[in-house]
C-alpha cells in the first residue's frame, strides 16, 4: 500500500482505486480493507447459493447480486456480500447495488469475527435492509437476523431440516439444498430448540 493510502479516502476515490487492485477490498469510511482468501467449499456454497437465488427470483421483480457488486452501509463504508438480492432497478454500469433487502456472507476462517459482530451491525443499519443470513461452512447451519415490523432484528439458528424462508423477496429453500454436492451433504441434524426468535443486541 503506498502513501497516499494513509490518508483519508473517499466512497468514489475508493471505487477507481480498487478497479485498478489485483487483490479485493472492502471500504470502512477512510480507507481499504483486504478481502480473506476463500476455499474450496466457499466457493461451491457461493456458487450453489447463487444458482439457488437466480432459479427462484426468476421472473420476479428482485434481483440477487454479488460478490462484485458492492453496498453501502455505515459511516459511507463499503461491503462486497458473498450475495445479495435488491427489489430497485441497477443500472448496467453501478458498482454499488442500492436498497439491498437480504445479505448473505458465507464463513472463511479468517472472516468469522467480522461478519458475526461487524458485518451484522453495519447491515442491520441499512434501511431497506431486512434480513442478513450467516452461512457456516463447517456444518449445514446458518444464522438468519430478521428485521420485525417494529424495527426489531431478531436471530434464528438454522439447521439442515430447516428452510430458509425469505418471505420478503417471496422464496424460500431447503437449507441442506445449498449444501448439496460438498462433503457435508446428507449430514443434516434438527434446530437445537430454544436458539430461534431472540432479540439480536
Amino acid at each position: 500500500m503506498n502513501f497516499a493510502l494513509l490518508k483519508p479516502m473517499t466512497r468514489q476515490g475508493f471505487l477507481a482505486w480498487a478497479e485498478t487492485q489485483p487483490q479485493r477490498y472492502e471500504f470502512d469510511g477512510l480507507a481499504p480493507v483486504a478481502m480473506t482468501g476463500g476455499n474450496a467449499i466457499h466457493d461451491r456454497l457461493r456458487r450453489r447459493l447463487h444458482r439457488l437465488l437466480e432459479d427462484r427470483l426468476d421472473g420476479k421483480p428482485c434481483e440477487p447480486f454479488g460478490p462484485d457488486l458492492g453496498i453501502t452501509t455505515v459511516g459511507d463504508a463499503i461491503r462486497y456480500p458473498d450475495a445479495l438480492v435488491t427489489c430497485t432497478a441497477v443500472d448496467d454500469k453501478s458498482r454499488l447495488a442500492a436498497d439491498p433487502v437480504v445479505v448473505f456472507e458465507i464463513l472463511s476462517p479468517g472472516s468469522s469475527q467480522t461478519d458475526r459482530i461487524v458485518k451484522a451491525r453495519e447491515y442491520q443499519a441499512i434501511a431497506s435492509l431486512r434480513r442478513y443470513i450467516i452461512i457456516e461452512q463447517d456444518s449445514i447451519a446458518c444464522t438468519m437476523l430478521a428485521k420485525d415490523g417494529d424495527g426489531t432484528w431478531r436471530f434464528t439458528v438454522l439447521t439442515g431440516n430447516d428452510s430458509v424462508e425469505l418471505p420478503e423477496i417471496g422464496i424460500g429453500f431447503p437449507l441442506a439444498e445449498l449444501y448439496a454436492g460438498t462433503a457435508l451433504a446428507g449430514t443434516a441434524t434438527r434446530r437445537r430448540p430454544g436458539r430461534g426468535g431472540r432479540p439480536f443486541p
